[in-house]
């Protein structure tokens, strides 16, 4: 989760008003692929978060799901994900990249 630092009352917060979150991340487990594919983007969005990533495992491979509000929807979803397979990069809520192929196997 990427927060702003406004929003920290204390180190050990582990609450957040949904307004000061500008990103959300979920890692699908077995156990959550339901809930982390199709609840959460629309708990997030509903909720007002910017920025949604859902990093899951596809095969042997790892693969990022990018999300971001729709300005022009009214009820504020996500637009279709951009899908990041062997490399993730990205300039927002943050400038970040890192390599995919490597990360299964750590």
């Amino acid at each position: 989760m990427l927060v702003r630092a406004e929003a920290f009352a204390k180190l050990e917060q582990a609450w957040f008003s949904p307004e000061a979150v500008e990103l959300a991340v979920e890692v699908v487990s077995p156990e959550s692929v339901t809930r982390d594919r199709e609840r959460k983007p629309r708990l997030y969005a509903r909720a007002g978060v910017p920025f949604f990533w859902r990093a899951e495992q596809e095969g042997d491979d790892a693969v990022v799901h990018e999300y971001e509000r729709d300005p022009t929807s009214p009820s504020g979803d996500y637009r279709r994900p951009t899908v990041h397979r062997e490399k993730f990069t990205t300039s927002v809520p943050l400038s970040l990249g890192f390599d995919l192929t490597d990360v299964l196997r750590r």
